[in-house]
């Protein structure tokens, strides 16, 4: 495959004609973490109006999740998806596509290739039922055509970036990194991107294990620092986050899309002892100005383990009904300001 998935695209004919979108061009690139608690559901518009979405929640009855997203979708004055990245086959991350398609189109779609688990496999078919001869597969090493937004496939299929990006360099934090087996074969296929707008990066890795950000941090951080950085595992620390990693990219603004009662103050499958270091080990993350989560976490609620209310977009159970989302809205100087819609609050960063 080519290292540029428009040149590939072009022989399928998935993506190399010009995208028209019914938004209205905007001076920043904006992004939404819509509340699919403690899924995943990222929703991206470049400032020339080009949409993607990185995954769709999770499926429930009353098709919650794609509600959510469709309500984002709209408010951001958009008719349609672009791309559609599905970084893994797990139920939080593809569950709610099928009812999203139902509701709103979907015109491409990105993933790391049909192979899973046996476990995994309905996702897989409903997927496919779905996104059809309209998908095409990404590796690391890919871009991916997105107005002025640069995309840079970072992880796909097991597999990471060779060469650095981003002023990427040798990491001294791995004298003395933990190192963990790896865990759960589908996060370890995650589709991990990061996204550049002049000085402004955000960095989504998917579901990545710690030993896979080891590998991508070890002996050289790959994707260099950050500017958001979306936490993996939805903030549940125990296989993730690994602090070699994490401490390397030094974000400046750290989103958790976590839910009351899944990710952050949770645990990760294969752990079983609830831990309340995961927020703490974000919280010192060095050169960090601000924590951003989906949810306050109430398996603990602890103020303490949590960032600031105003800076949390749902305080308590939201089963059914309306979710709040987070927005950051970046301009190319790297200056970007953050959105909490439950309460209007508002925090600008400046560039770093």
């Amino acid at each position: 495959m080519s290292t540029s998935v428009a040149r590939w695209a072009c022989f399928v004919g998935l993506l190399c004609v010009p995208t028209q979108t019914a938004t209205a061009q905007s001076p920043t690139f904006d992004i939404y973490w819509v509340d699919v608690e403690g899924g995943a559901a990222t929703l991206l518009v470049s400032p020339t109006g080009e949409s993607l979405l990185v995954d769709t929640g999770w499926g429930t009855d009353d098709d919650r999740d794609a509600k959510r997203i469709v309500a984002a979708a709209t408010q951001a004055g958009l008719t349609k998806i672009d791309y559609l990245v599905i970084t893994h086959y797990h139920a939080d991350h593809v569950g709610g596509l099928q009812a999203l398609a139902d509701m709103f189109p979907i015109e491409n779609c990105l993933d790391h290739g049909t192979n899973t688990e046996e476990s995994n496999q309905r996702w897989v078919d409903a997927y496919l039922g779905v996104c059809g001869e309209k998908r095409a597969v990404v590796e690391a090493g890919d871009t991916v055509p997105f107005g002025p937004v640069d995309i840079d496939i970072i992880a796909s299929n097991n597999r990471l970036i060779a060469a650095p990006v981003n002023g990427g360099e040798p990491n001294p934090l791995c004298a003395t990194a933990e190192r963990k087996t790896q865990a759960s074969p589908e996060n370890q296929r995650s589709v991990g991107a990061l996204f550049t707008y002049g000085r402004f990066t955000f960095l989504d890795l998917g579901d990545l294990n710690w030993a896979k950000e080891i590998e991508l941090s070890c002996p050289v951080n790959k994707v260099g620092e950050v500017t958001v950085y979306q936490t993996s595992r939805h903030g549940a620390f125990d296989d993730a986050g690994a602090p070699t990693h994490l401490y390397a990219l030094k974000p400046q603004v750290v989103v958790v899309n976590n839910g009351p009662r899944k990710g952050l103050g949770g645990t990760s499958p294969g752990f079983t002892e609830v831990s309340t270091a995961h927020y703490e080990r974000i919280a010192r993350s060095p050169g960090i100005d601000g924590i951003w989560q989906t949810h306050r976490s109430l398996l603990d609620p602890d103020p303490a383990h949590n960032t600031a209310e105003d800076m949390i977009a749902n305080l308590d159970e939201t089963t059914g009904g309306r979710g709040h989302w987070i927005r950051a809205s970046a301009s190319q100087d790297g200056t970007f300001t953050m959105t909490n819609s439950r309460n209007g609050f508002t925090r600008t960063y400046a560039a770093r």
